[in-house]
């Protein structure tokens, strides 16, 4: 009885993730096509055949379906990535490695379309912190972690907010590069002159 019961939600958990996806890409083509927003989310419901009232289950604002390829492609991956690294390292040249070998996640053409939207709609502004904010409190976690030490998470928490505004100004910078390097280059340029600051202090 357990073992079909086991069976069912999971393939009832199968169904809503893949009815999440499907909602999400669905958003994002109707972004693309139409604007944010002109977008509704009652258009989305209904091109998936789905009433309004169901596909506030899965997604409660047109934000959080932008959010769902953030963490799909790059914030879900981050914390157990992080596990993966050497302790033998100092944390943030840890969390350097680990965003190195993230960053092509965030290269995919939905990320680079999501990114587009961010930063042409002024009223989700928020939610662009909010996914700042979401990279420091997951790379204090794993840190935290690592390196259980309690007395070592303010040391934490400020390897994770450096960590945060270098991914900031790489992104942003990779937005404005006529030579179209990758956002990996752009990483690895934001920690050198993190380097340099910290060896000129």
């Amino acid at each position: 009885m357990d073992t079909i019961i086991s069976r069912k939600e999971g393939l009832r958990e199968r169904k809503r993730r893949e009815t999440r996806k499907r909602l999400a890409e669905i958003g994002l083509r109707f972004f693309v096509e139409n604007g944010y927003e002109a977008t509704t989310l009652e258009a989305i419901a209904i091109e998936a055949g789905i009433s309004p009232r169901t596909f506030f289950y899965y997604f409660k604002t047109k934000d959080e379906l932008l959010q769902f390829w953030h963490r799909r492609g790059f914030l879900d991956a981050l914390g157990p990535a992080m596990l993966r690294e050497s302790r033998e390292q100092r944390p943030l040249t840890a969390i350097r490695n680990c965003l190195l070998k993230l960053a092509p996640r965030y290269e995919t053409e939905n990320s680079v379309i999501v990114d587009r939207i961010l930063n042409s709609t002024e009223s989700l502004r928020p939610g662009k912190h909010a996914i700042f904010t979401a990279l420091e409190e997951t790379l204090v976690a794993a840190l935290s972690e690592m390196w259980p030490e309690p007395n070592k998470l303010p040391s934490h928490r400020i390897a994770a907010m450096i960590a945060a505004g270098a991914v900031r100004l790489a992104m942003e910078a990779r937005r404005q590069d006529n030579r179209n390097r990758s956002l990996a280059a752009h990483v690895k340029k934001a920690f050198v002159r993190i380097d340099e600051q910290i060896a000129g202090s």
